[in-house]
Parts: C-alpha cells; structure tokens; sequence
C-alpha cells in the first residue's frame, strides 16, 4: 500500500492540489494521520473512512461508514459518500473513525466465539440447531455477529468473505489501542489467542468464522443445521443485513 499510495507514480502524486484523500481502509489512527500529513504537504485533504457490516452488507448498498476528518470536508463530500455507505456515520476528528472500527471489530470477534460455544452447548444438549438459531436470534443473547456470522457456521461454509489473517491484524491493533490507552482487554486477549491458534490450525486464509471450527474438532461435533443458505449473497440468500 506504502508504494501504491505514496510512491512516485502513486495516488498521492496523482492528486491535484485542493484535492481530497479518502482513506477507506481499516487502520490504526498514528498511520491515517501520518498519511495525512504527507497529502496535507502536497495541498491534499485527507477523510478516513472504514467500512463496517461485512461484505454482504457491501453488496447491497448497506455497509456503513464512519468518517473522520475535518467535518467542513466531510460535509462537502457527505453526499458522494452516502452513494457508497449507508448510514455515513461522522465521528469526529481524523483518527477516532479508524480508532471505532478497530474496535466494532474487537466486539464481533468476541462476538463470533461467544455464539459458537452458546451453538456448542445447544448441541451438546440435544436442541435442535435451527430452533435454537430462532430462539438465540429472539433473545437477549442475541448480536449482530450470531444473527449473520452463524448462519455460515450453520451451513458449513464458513464464508465470510473475511480471512483469518485479517481477523487477528485487526485484534492485533485493537491490543495495541488498549496498550496504549491503558485499558485492560481480558476478554479481547483471550479472543485474540483463540484467533492465533485457528489461524495457525487452518491457515491465514481461512475465513474468520471458522475460528468456531476450534470448538468442532476438539469436541468432535459438528454445528449443522438445516435451512441456512450455501451463499451469502443473492436474492435468495437470508443473510441480509438487519
């Protein structure tokens, strides 16, 4: 990306001063400002603005956006972003939206655990999986991660469309927000082994939700259910966003 975006024939040399960088990508803050300085040494504007929902989401129009930056910037690209995101959330100063989403994605992946043990206890239980799908799912244990995630759990694809390498780069800096703001992440730490440990069991390029795998072969059970979709995407397909 370094290349890409700040080498001789790269994006930032391709702008126009006056012009504006919107960084999309998932990030930590000290990077999206050390980028900004070097567009804002050129006369480029620079907005962050990371994506979140997954890429289901992104398929239909509803992923959602956070945006950091000057919010004179922003304002005057709200509509263009609004065309790619929604909703398009500001959330402050350039930094703090990089900041949420490393942290929205630190919850999912606790999350994601969290919903294969509960699906790992039903099944030890002799519950039907799909009925306790419905019954979590119209709960007070219910998530975003459970309602979506699981079903891919569920089918036995695992396809997230998100790997297992991205998922612990993601923890990783989530550690590194909590090392610097002095703030104890037990269960974070926990997750973030149990992630290390899949990706080493399966490899980097493992999507994310087999992490639950984990909990499969140890037990030597499966979690399959019936009338889930074999894809995320499509008409057809119940893993919409809610």
């Amino acid at each position: 990306m370094s290349a890409c975006l700040e080498g001789v024939d790269g994006v930032l040399a391709g702008l126009a001063p006056g012009g504006t960088w919107i960084d999309m990508s998932t990030n930590d803050a000290l990077e999206v400002r050390r980028i900004a300085a070097l567009a804002a040494d050129k006369g480029i504007r620079t907005l962050e603005c990371p994506v979140t929902g997954g890429v289901h989401t992104a398929a239909v129009g509803q992923i959602t956006g956070l945006v950091g930056g000057d919010e004179k910037v922003f304002k005057e690209n709200e509509s263009m972003l609004a065309s790619m995101t929604h909703p398009v959330i500001y959330v402050g100063e350039l930094g703090k939206a990089s900041t949420l989403k490393v942290i929205t994605n630190m919850l999912a992946f606790i999350n994601q655990w969290a919903a294969g043990e509960a699906l790992m206890l039903a099944k030890a239980a002799d519950i039907d999986l799909g009925r306790a799908y419905e019954g979590i799912k119209h709960s007070s244990g219910n998530s975003w991660s459970f309602e979506i995630e699981t079903q891919l759990v569920l089918n036995g694809s695992y396809d997230f469309q998100f790997s297992l390498d991205l998922a612990c780069k993601d923890l990783g800096l989530a550690q590194q927000l909590a090392l610097d703001s002095a703030v104890p992440l037990e269960m974070a730490d926990h997750v973030a082994q149990i992630f290390q440990r899949a990706r080493m069991q399966y490899g980097g390029d493992a999507w994310s939700t087999q992490v639950v795998k984990l909990l499969e072969d140890s037990i030597g059970l499966d979690l399959r259910a019936e009338g889930f979709p074999a894809s995320m995407f499509g008409e057809s397909s119940a893993l919409k966003p809610v």
